[in-house]
């Protein structure tokens, strides 16, 4: 019965990724919600409604692409076309639901005042700052009174345009005047990382007009977006805040003959293969390649996974016409052993899980042997016709961010660096020599504001070096940050190599004498390099600056995080008894005399080097 379950879960899950049959989603959508509610660690969320329109179709459908994310969802729902009023009035339902996600759903319905005809640019501009207003007053007072992540619809387009195409030209036209919002929405979302837009505007021209509003179920239920458009806004939400909830994808990994380029490199060579504007099918693998870089540009690792000879296959990116280069990849594996095992043997290389990896191949009996021997890996039905490669990863929403942050933008390079430190370790006999010769840096310190985003970013995606996986929202940390009765702390590491950027975060909450650790967490890219020691140190610093006498450390196991079972202990740290089951406790208490536990990293204040590094001491005995 159990394998029965399982196979029908994948099965609805299958269903739930491109290509959808909406017709089937519609009709099964209960029984999917049935068994997609049977997964475990399922991660709980509040999330309120608040519509301009009829909104129960909304939430039947983000419920259960939530569902199929991992992601257990509880809604509060405004009444028809209330969601200023409940905001405004601050209706007692609303508050107490103290909401996680506020997704405002509003449609170019809800515009309520639209320019007279020949009416002065000015005038038109007056409009327009007058509706962001009424906007921005919502979502000020659910930032300040609600303290909610905002999901807000930008304006789609009405059906009818009553100017023809002077509505898109002239400041009057109702076109025009939408777009003129639609921009002021996303200047606001430019400076408020708690304010996210879904943006219905594109939406409603991917799906189609004529499939977006249909005036039937508009005029009977005063739905503005169609059953079958629902879906598609569904999907859009969820990605949104799967996003936000840091489950989107890190990595995707290529296969190369007939993925990136025309042709097999080992039997046609470079200089066959069909790849370039010369030939038709040639400018579509370059197309693909083109979107692929620019996934790498905005922070998606890419890795390659192909039965080949190693050396023809990097001979393939010395094509005059790739985009790509072997420098994009930060993993490389051509051989001829399994995909399954090369994807694991790329995870492991990366320190990422299974989980993070997206696959692409064009060959379909490869797709399935992955896809059955490891599960946790997203394979794409992508085809064989390279032109809908980068359509499937898009409706897929693998890659959906929240928020882009310069650390993003250096993450192919950390790891490219990772690679060049772990080629390096093998010169060494003693890991300590190698951790010494790495000439480490570290910037350690109470959260800046600079740093927030990046902050709540790695606080919802990181999930092996996390003591409690606990997640929180930006507001949640701002909050944190500003709060004298916490110790937090930032860490960022460098070395010769170059910057790992920002990757470890701890917070703990002061109880009088004792501080107890809500949460600590680590990139697995800086595995094993005493940063959680310079963490540590950087802890007891403060405790005994504040006269705090004991340190509490919690441990939540989960399904991904039994890697850091024995941290505490590695620490000194004593269990505490009573705690066997559920949340482990472990306590420390605070020595006045405190000898560092890091040997290899310097510690920074300010851009100033602080205590010089013991590696220099070589009575320190090295770690393996």
């Amino acid at each position: 019965m159990a394998s029965e379950a399982t196979t029908l879960r994948s099965e609805i899950l299958k269903a739930l990724h491109h290509p959808i049959v909406v017709a089937d989603i519609l009709r099964k959508r209960q029984v999917m919600k049935r068994e997609l509610l049977k997964q475990t660690n399922l991660v709980p969320t509040r999330i309120a409604i608040l519509g301009g329109s009829t909104t129960t179709e909304v939430k039947s459908m983000l419920e259960l692409f939530l569902l199929a994310q991992g992601i257990a969802p509880t809604f509060y729902e405004s009444g028809y076309n209330r969601y200023s009023e409940d905001v405004e009035f601050e209706n007692p339902d609303l508050w107490n639901f103290k909401p996680n996600i506020v997704l405002i759903h509003t449609t170019w319905h809800n515009i309520s005042e639209f320019p007279e005809l020949l009416e002065a640019d000015g005038a038109v501009e007056n409009r327009v700052r007058r509706e962001v207003a009424r906007f921005t007053s919502l979502w000020e007072k659910i930032h300040t009174e609600l303290g909610a992540v905002i999901i807000q619809n930008n304006f789609d387009l009405p059906r009818l345009r009553p100017l023809g195409n002077l509505e898109a030209s002239e400041s009057f036209g109702r076109v025009n005047f939408i777009s003129s919002l639609n921009a002021e929405f996303a200047k606001y979302g430019r400076t408020h990382s708690r304010f996210l837009i879904n943006d219905i505007h594109y939406l409603s021209g991917q799906v189609g007009q004529a499939e977006w509003f249909r005036s039937n179920y508009w005029y009977s239920f005063h739905m503005a977006v169609s059953p079958t458009a629902t879906v598609a806004l569904a999907r859009n939400v969820a990605a949104i805040v799967k996003s936000a909830y840091g489950k989107s994808k890190k990595c995707l990994v290529l296969d190369l003959d007939n993925t990136l380029w025309g042709g097999v490199i080992g039997d046609d060579g470079m200089q066959n293969l069909i790849l370039g504007r010369d030939h038709p099918v040639g400018e579509a693998y370059l197309d693909f390649q083109r979107y692929v870089k620019s996934l790498k540009r905005r922070g998606v690792i890419l890795a390659v996974c192909s039965k080949n000879d190693a050396e023809n296959a990097k001979e393939g990116f010395s094509h005059p016409d790739s985009v790509l280069k072997l420098e994009d990849f930060s993993a490389f594996k051509a051989n001829w052993d399994p995909k399954p095992e090369n994807i694991r043997a790329i995870a492991a290389q990366l320190n990422i899980g299974l989980d993070s990896i997206v696959f692409v191949d064009d060959n379909p009996v490869e797709r399935d042997f992955v896809a059955e021997q490891l599960p946790e890996v997203a394979v794409p039905n992508v085809g064989a016709d390279v032109s809908s490669f980068a359509e499937v990863l898009e409706h897929e929403h693998y890659f959906e961010v929240d928020k882009l942050v310069q650390d993003d933008l250096n993450r192919s390079a950390y790891y490219s660096s990772n690679a060049e430190r772990s080629a390096g370790e093998g010169k060494f006999s003693d890991y300590g020599e190698f951790l010494a010769s790495l000439e480490m840096t570290a910037e350690i310190g109470s959260f800046l504001p600079v740093y927030l985003e990046r902050i709540t970013q790695l606080i919802n995606r990181t999930n092996q070096f996390n003591l409690t996986t606990r997640r929180y929202t930006s507001a949640e940390v701002v909050a944190i940050a500003q709060d004298p009765g916490f110790i937090t702390l930032y860490g960022r590491l460098g070395d010769k190599f170059g910057d790992n950027g920002l990757v470890s975060v701890l917070i703990g909450q002061i109880l009088d004498e004792t501080v107890q650790l809500d949460l600590w967490l680590m990139s697995c890219r800086v595995l094993k390099r005493e940063m959680e020691f310079a963490m540590f140190d950087a802890l007891v610093e403060q405790c005994q600056a504040r006269g705090i006498r004991k340190i509490v450390g919690i441990y939540i196991p989960s399904k991904k995080n039994s890697m850091v079972a024995a941290h505490y202990a590695s620490l000194g740290f004593t269990a505490i008894a009573g705690a066997s089951e559920g949340p482990e406790l472990w306590c420390y208490n605070v020595p006045a005399s405190y000898s560092p536990r890091t040997h290899y990293i310097r510690r920074t204040a300010d851009g100033l080097v602080a205590a010089p590094s013991l590696a220099d001491d070589e009575s320190v005995p090295s770690r393996a």
